[in-house]
This record gives structure tokens, C-alpha cells and sequence, in this order.
């Protein structure tokens, strides 16, 4: 009796202490993940999806997006960027961010700003996803589970994604709040600075992993080249805006006329 007794309490001893390791575990991957992600493109980034996206589609999407980065990041170990070679990775982050900040332009005159994209959630998945695989919040969450090891990794990989969702939670509402509180079209302007900002340097930062480790090439000559390319394609899709709007706009007014 006095046998059970002890084990009791042996055994009541050790669940305090894992659940206070467990509580450590996931208040340190809360904190680290809210910091490492406080001022990082993908908040800033999502204070520009505001321009395109409701707030529940934002919510659905990043939530998705975070569960399944985290994960595995923290169950597979970077085993992502093993196989992916990080130049692609920035590559094709450079070309998302540049197609949205495009899209920021031929999409600004839809009613209410609406997307015209059927499944919002998904687009919001794909760029946020994009955006975030490699960055220094992933591989936070690579360097807990390494050090935490797979019996936490469930714990981790909670408390990682609350801190990183909470920050990017802070984001989202400053954006809808600019939305309310700015005049038409000045959200949707911020979001092409924000978006061909991150492309460009996003996609110098890929040039130069291709020069440095798969062939010598003119970092600084392709990346002009793209400028000049994506900048007469925005040139473009403006003027062809502003046709659209000048036409619906007679068109409203010779409706009204012919109603006198």
C-alpha cells in the first residue's frame, strides 16, 4: 500500500514537470515566432492581401498556409530545402509577389474589390505559403524541433504556429483598418509598393544563389531586363484600366440621358 502510494505521487510529480516542460515548450515557441515574424514581409504582406481578399478567406488561407509550413518544418526537418534548392524557392517568390502586384492593378476597379479569383482561401494559401517557405520562421521552427526532438514535436509545432498566426493576425486587422479609415484606391497602391518591392529584391536575392551556385550569369543585366518588362506590363494593364473605367463611365451616362 505504502508501495502504490509513492508511485502515486511519483507519478503525479513527473506529470507536473511534463506539463510544465510542455507549457515552456510552447510559450518559447509562441514568443520566438510572434518576434521572428513582427515587421517580416509576409505581415507586411498580408496588410496588402486586405486590398484583394475578405478577412475570413485572409484567416483560412494563412491558417492553412501556417499549420502546414510548420509542420514540416518541424517533422521533416528541412527536408524541403533539401530537395528544393533554395534559388528556386526565391525564384518563384519573386514571380508570385511580382503576379500579385500586377494583379493589385488590373483587379482595382472590381466592385467592393473583390477578387476574381472563385476560391480566395486557395490564392491566399499559394502566396503566403510561397512567401514563407525558407524564411527565418521556418527555420525557428526547423531549429526547435531539432532541439526539442519528435516527442515534441506536436507541442512545437503548436506553439509555433499560434505565435506565428497571432502575429500575422496584427497584420490583417491594420490592414482592414487602413482599409476603413483611406480613400479608395490609396490601400490598393500600397499593396503594388509593397508586392514589387519584395519581388524585385526577392528575385536579386534568387539571381544571385543561381550565379553564385549554379552558373556565373549578369545578375544585375536580368534583373533590369525584368524591371523594364514588368514595369511596361503594370504601364499596360493601368492604361487598359483606366479605358475600361472611361467606357463604363459614358456608358452610365448615355443610360442616364436616354432616361431624360
Amino acid at each position: 500500500m505504502y508501495g502504490c502510494s509513492l508511485c502515486s505521487i511519483c507519478s503525479l510529480y513527473c506529470n507536473k514537470i511534463n506539463e510544465g516542460i510542455t507549457n515552456d515548450i510552447i510559450f518559447k515557441g509562441i514568443f520566438t515566432e510572434f518576434i521572428a515574424e513582427m515587421g517580416d514581409k509576409t505581415q507586411l504582406m498580408l496588410i496588402a492581401l486586405t486590398s484583394k481578399y475578405k478577412l475570413k478567406d485572409i484567416i483560412l488561407g494563412t491558417a492553412a498556409a501556417i499549420l502546414v509550413l510548420n509542420g514540416l518544418a518541424v517533422l521533416a526537418g528541412g527536408l524541403v530545402s533539401e530537395f528544393v534548392p533554395e534559388w528556386l524557392i526565391k525564384n518563384i517568390a519573386a514571380f508570385a509577389f511580382l503576379y500579385f502586384a500586377a494583379s493589385t492593378i488590373s483587379d482595382s476597379d472590381e466592385e467592393n474589390g473583390r477578387s476574381k479569383i472563385k476560391f480566395a482561401p486557395l490564392a491566399v494559401f499559394c502566396t503566403f505559403f510561397v512567401a514563407e517557405l525558407g524564411d527565418k520562421t521556418q527555420l525557428t521552427a526547423i531549429t526547435f524541433g531539432a532541439n526539442e526532438g519528435m516527442g515534441a514535436a506536436l507541442i512545437v509545432w503548436i506553439g509555433c504556429s499560434l505565435g506565428l498566426f497571432a502575429a500575422d493576425i496584427l497584420g490583417m486587422l491594420i490592414g482592414y483598418l487602413l482599409k476603413s479609415k483611406t480613400p479608395d484606391g490609396l490601400l490598393n497602391t500600397l499593396a503594388f509598393v509593397i508586392f514589387s518591392i519584395f519581388g524585385v529584391y526577392t528575385l536579386y536575392q534568387g539571381l544571385k544563389l543561381i550565379s553564385s551556385s549554379v552558373c556565373r550569369i549578369p545578375v544585375l543585366l536580368i534583373l533590369i531586363a525584368v524591371v523594364v518588362v514588368f514595369a511596361g506590363l503594370c504601364a499596360f494593364l493601368f492604361v487598359r484600366r483606366k479605358k475600361k473605367k472611361r467606357k463604363k463611365i459614358q456608358e452610365t451616362n448615355r443610360i442616364q440621358i436616354s432616361f431624360h
